[in-house]
């Protein structure tokens, strides 16, 4: 275990020399942590999201990497936390990582957030947790707020089995070949989104996936104006293809394709010993739900086999 102000980089002022966290106007000491990396999920939107935990490792570490310095020193004035903050983004990760990885060699508690959420999820971070892992360096997550979850559970789509497949590319050729390549994927697809491009996206991936495909458009998750659209795609790039952008986050989650229908003669024999212990209308529903075949379909065939088999029994 470090001692605080013995190892590591400390850059805090003489009365943050016990680090804490305050909540609800309530004082709170944060244990010293051990070196390493925290991966630290932080809220999404509502700041209420933050957990316990979370507030303990960003009080107690040495550094916190952050995406931008503005939008974290939001969280950190809120809850009077004073560790230091250093910006850790696309553009200057080469030149901060080896110092971070420094630090971390150093005997230092480093805390990387992103501006919301889990770190390393569509953000730089991956390639500093890989090198200090690489390093020898305990890499420790701080699990919270996803607005992938979030999204998936708000959208009514099946969750046991989602592709949660980033951001899509920015052009349309790009975009609609790499929809054609999820379109198979026997899961729920979850995307991130820019406003600027969420019609011409749900345009292709009505085109692309299907226009019948349930789907949701989730914005503003867990804030005030927080909205979930549900609809199936076609009717989502209609009503969202007009008019201006949208506001704020989006996260777009598609439902997985339908699965292959049975051929006929399969159905049949489905449906054969079913109207032996069921009434027609039951048959054709449980033949539908086994098969993908349309219910109204097997209700039609289901009475043709039926009057043959009364047929045949006179």
């Amino acid at each position: 275990m470090r001692r605080h102000g013995k190892s590591g980089p400390r850059d805090r002022p003489a009365s943050a020399l016990t680090p804490g966290y305050s909540v609800d106007g309530h004082r709170i000491a944060a244990p010293p942590l051990e070196a390493g990396l925290y991966l630290v999920s932080t809220p999404i939107g509502n700041l209420g999201d933050t957990t316990l935990r979370a507030l303990a490792t960003l009080a107690a570490a040495d550094l916190i990497a952050c995406e931008d310095t503005r939008v974290t020193s939001v969280l950190v004035r809120h809850f009077a936390i004073t560790a230091r903050l250093v910006a850790y983004h696309d553009h200057n990760a080469a030149r901060q990582r080896p110092k971070l990885l420094a630090a971390l060699a150093g005997g230092a508690a480093v805390a990387l957030v992103s501006d919301a959420g889990t770190p390393l999820v569509s953000d730089p971070g991956y390639r500093l947790a890989e090198e200090a892992r690489a390093a020898g360096h305990r890499v420790v997550p701080v699990p919270g707020a996803s607005a992938v979850l979030a999204a998936l559970v708000a959208s009514g789509l099946p969750t046991d089995a989602f592709l949660f497949a980033g951001f899509l590319p920015t052009k349309t050729g790009a975009r609609r070949a790499r929809l054609a390549a999820l379109a198979g994927a026997p899961a729920t697809l979850i995307f991130f989104e820019s406003p600027r491009r969420l019609a011409a996206t749900l345009a292709d991936m009505t085109a692309t996936l299907g226009g019948e495909r349930r789907a949701a458009v989730a914005r503003e998750l867990t804030k005030v104006f927080e909205e979930v659209r549900r609809a199936s795609l076609a009717e989502l790039a209609a009503s969202l293809g007009s008019g201006p952008p949208p506001k704020g986050e989006i996260v777009v989650v598609v439902a997985p394709p339908p699965a292959a229908a049975a051929s006929l003669a399969d159905a049949d024999a489905v449906l054969v010993p079913l109207l032996a212990t069921h009434s027609v209308s039951a048959a054709a529903a449980a033949a539908a739900a086994l098969t993908g075949r349309p219910r109204r379909e097997l209700y039609a065939r289901a009475l043709r086999l039926k009057a043959a088999g009364d047929a045949g029994e006179r």
